[in-house]
C-alpha cells in the first residue's frame, strides 16, 4: 500500500497497480486502438484513392497521430485516468496526491507512450514498472501520475488477540498522545500476525515494536513484561480511551431526541383515577325493630348471631341474590338454605318477617 500524503497531510491508501494488471489493460486498449485505425485506414485509403502519393502519406501520418495517440489522450482526458482496458481490469490513473489527472498529464504520458509503448513494444514500459517500487512506467514519472487499483476486495476482519487479563487497567497514566498513526498500525498488524511468524523473527520484531513505543510514550516497558503481552495491553488501553471518548461525545450530543435529561414525553392518556370504594348497603330493619342494629335480630328470623359460621356463609352469597326486605322483589336466582332452615328452605324456622318469599 502507497503512503500518497496530499496537500491536507491525508495519508491515502492507494494500491499501485502492478505489471500483470496493467499489461492486460494495455493489451486490451491496444487491441481497440489499432482495430480501429486499420478501419479507419482502409476507408480513408479508399476515399483518397485519386490523391497524389504525398497528400496520402499526409493522411496516414494524421490518422496515426490522431487516432494511436490522440484518441488514448482524449479518453484518458474525458474519463479522468480510466480507459476501456482501465476500466475492464478496475485500474485508473491518478495523480502523485492522489487527485484526478488533466490534460497536461494524459498528454505527457500518452507522448512518451508512443516511444517506450508503440516503437519498442512495451519493452521500456515493463523493464521500468518491473524497477519502479510502485510500478511506474517512464511516462509516469515524467507525468507525475500513478496507476493505482480502484476495485479492492473487501479485507477480511482481522482479529486482535486480547491481552493478559493481569495487565489489563495497568496502563491507565501512559500518555499515548505522542504515538503516531503508521506505529499503530505497525502494532496491530503484527498482532494480528504474530502467530503466522517464526519464533524468532516474532520475538525481535516485537522487541523492536515495544521499544519505539516505549520511546513515544515516554516510559519504558515494564520488567519481565513479554513484548507481545505489552504491546497487546497499550493497544487495549488505547481502544478503551476511544470507546469512552465515543460515549462521552454520545452523551453530551444525542443523536435521538428523548436522551437523558430532556423533557419527559407526553402522556397520550390521562392519569389513572382510582374509583373510589363502593359503599356497603343495609338492608332496612325488619318491622317492630326500631333502631336496633342487623345483628340483634331474634334467631327466629331467620338472622345468625355474629360470629357464627353461618353468618360468613350468608355473607359469601352476591349481594344481587336477594332483593330489599321492604321493596318485595323477589330473589333474581334462587337463594341459599337460610340459617335454621332445611336444605330445601322449608324447615320451621321460616318467618314471613323476613320478608323473603320461599323458593318455588
Amino acid at each position: 500500500m502507497s503512503g500518497v500524503v496530499t496537500g491536507d497531510a491525508v495519508v491515502l491508501g492507494l494500491r499501485p497497480a502492478r505489471l500483470p494488471s496493467r499489461a492486460l489493460a494495455l493489451l486490451i486498449d491496444l487491441v481497440l486502438v489499432w482495430a480501429a485505425y486499420l478501419l479507419i485506414s482502409v476507408v480513408l485509403a479508399m476515399a483518397t484513392a485519386s490523391l497524389d502519393e504525398a497528400a496520402g502519406m499526409a493522411v496516414s501520418i494524421a490518422t496515426f497521430v490522431l487516432v494511436l495517440v490522440g484518441a488514448p489522450i482524449a479518453v484518458e482526458t474525458l474519463s479522468h485516468g480510466r480507459s476501456l482496458g482501465k476500466l475492464a481490469c478496475g485500474l485508473r490513473v491518478v495523480r502523485d496526491d492522489g487527485g484526478p489527472i488533466r490534460f497536461r498529464h494524459a498528454l505527457v504520458r500518452g507522448a512518451i507512450g508512443v516511444v517506450e509503448i508503440l516503437m519498442t513494444f512495451g519493452a521500456i514500459a515493463c523493464i521500468a514498472s518491473l524497477v519502479s517500487a510502485r510500478g511506474r512506467r517512464v511516462g509516469d514519472v515524467f507525468a507525475g501520475t500513478l496507476v493505482v487499483r480502484e476495485r479492492v476486495p473487501a479485507a477480511r476482519s482481522v482479529y486482535v488477540p486480547p491481552p493478559p487479563p493481569w495487565l489489563i487497567g495497568r496502563f491507565t497514566e501512559l500518555d499515548l498522545s505522542g504515538v503516531p498513526d503508521d506505529l499503530w498500525l505497525a502494532i496491530r498488524q503484527y498482532l494480528t500476525r504474530m502467530n503466522q511468524l517464526d519464533a524468532e523473527v516474532s520475538a525481535a520484531l516485537a522487541e523492536r515494536l515495544a521499544g519505539d513505543l516505549a520511546a513515544c510514550t515516554g516510559t519504558p516497558a515494564p520488567a519481565g513484561v513479554p513484548a507481545g503481552a505489552y504491546l497487546a495491553a497499550v493497544v487495549n488501553e488505547r481502544q478503551t480511551r476511544d470507546t469512552r471518548r465515543a460515549y462521552a461525545a454520545l452523551s453530551v450530543n444525542p443523536a435521538v431526541p428523548g436522551h437523558r435529561g430532556g423533557p419527559a414525553p407526553h402522556q397520550a392518556h390521562p392519569p389513572h383515577q382510582t374509583c373510589p370504594a363502593p359503599t356497603a348497603h343495609h338492608a332496612p330493619e325488619a318491622p317492630g325493630s326500631h333502631g336496633a342494629p342487623a345483628a340483634a335480630a331474634p334467631t327466629a328470623a331467620g338472622f345468625a348471631a355474629p360470629g357464627s359460621p353461618s353468618v360468613s356463609a350468608a355473607v359469601s352469597t352476591p349481594t344481587g341474590a336477594a332483593a330489599d326486605a321492604g321493596s318485595g322483589h323477589t330473589a333474581s336466582a334462587p337463594v341459599a338454605a337460610r340459617v335454621g332452615d332445611g336444605a330445601d328452605g322449608t324447615g320451621p324456622n321460616r318467618a314471613a318477617a323476613t320478608g323473603f318469599a320461599p323458593p318455588a
